[in-house]
């Protein structure tokens, strides 16, 4: 007789203490946390976020009804209620970009409440997320780009050669390769090549997707500097990226290191670890790269997303398609 394996267990919801709402809303809140992060593979930051502003709707609901929140008084939110959070976070000074996140983790949780029969938040499908400006990224110029991973701009800087090179290698990355700053700062040691032994490396993106992406030698030869360099061991699966201590790398230190750079090439505010990215996809589309090959360059789940980029280089692309469709 054979046997039937036992089926796995299913993953245990964390207990979440909510001092302004019933056990049952607690409960049901952890275990959606669960759901977004395991089943709709949500990054960890995602889900924190997501927790934080469920949090702050209950907490002024509860506040604002003057009751501790249930599944029953969820059901019985209307348009009213909803609204009045709106204009609290708006008297605090909170942005509407913010506000379209958070009715974007309700919105969530609710249909998670919906699906469970646990309960129906209608007056949410009634109230319109707040108008956000589209704002476009701004790219560094190509000259500051090629050289924002020049160790020489930092020759006056009292840090160790280590440190430096490390900078720059990370920098490196952001442009040559176009990640961002948290796939860089997550690379092990294994997965960047020396230089000659490939051209291609293996970033893990949002939602714990894996890409290949074309790595350039000179991004290669300065993560080799570094690595020559540094003062500690860097087993294969550890991070490649370590920090003064031997430890992770914090993303803080290479915004910091960007703060600096601003001065020596001067400039805007505008000019982050980010906008390294922005000035990756920006510059390749210059050049007449094709944005679905720059979408998967990216790691973007939908070509909606590259298509931002398409509107700093609107001219250049008119002009391909003047020169390129039949009639023009």
């Amino acid at each position: 007789m054979v046997r039937k394996a036992a089926p796995e267990p299913e993953q245990k919801a964390p207990a979440i203490d909510l001092p302004f709402a019933a056990a049952e809303v607690s409960a049901a809140m952890a275990r959606w946390l669960v759901h977004v992060g395991a089943e709709r593979r949500m990054s960890a930051k995602t889900v924190e976020a997501y927790a934080r502003d469920v949090r702050q709707v209950l907490a002024f609901l509860c506040e604002h009804l003057g009751a501790r929140i249930t599944l029953k008084a969820l059901g019985a939110l209307t348009t009213a209620d909803l609204r009045a959070f709106m204009a609290s976070r708006r008297g605090d000074g909170i942005s509407g970009r913010s506000l379209m996140r958070t009715l974007a983790g309700m919105r969530s949780f609710a249909r998670w409440l919906a699906r469970e029969g646990l309960a129906e938040i209608g007056a949410l499908s009634a109230v319109r997320a707040p108008k956000v400006p589209k704002t476009l990224p701004k790219p560094l110029p190509v000259g500051s780009a090629k050289r924002i991973a020049d160790v020489d701009l930092r020759a006056g800087e009292d840090r160790e050669p280590w440190v430096l090179a490390r900078d720059a290698a990370v920098l490196a990355l952001l442009y040559g390769s176009g990640l961002r700053i948290s796939e860089a700062l997550g690379l092990k040691r294994r997965d960047v090549p020396a230089p000659g032994a490939g051209d291609v490396i293996v970033v893990t993106g949002k939602g714990n997707k894996r890409r290949m992406v074309p790595v350039l030698r000179s991004v290669l030869q300065a993560s080799a500097d570094y690595v020559a360099l540094c003062p500690y061991a860097l087993p294969d699966t550890g991070p490649l990226f370590v920090g003064a201590k031997g430890g992770p790398l914090s993303p803080r230190i290479i915004q910091l290191t960007m703060e600096r750079l601003r001065g020596a090439l001067g400039l805007p505010d505008s000019a982050t670890p980010h906008a390294l990215r922005h000035s990756f996809a920006t510059h390749l589309l210059m050049r007449g790269g094709d944005l679905r090959a720059i979408q998967e360059l990216l790691g973007h789940a939908s070509l909606s997303t590259t298509q931002i980029y398409t509107g700093i280089d609107s001219e250049r692309l008119m002009e391909v398609y003047r020169a390129a469709h039949p009639r023009g």
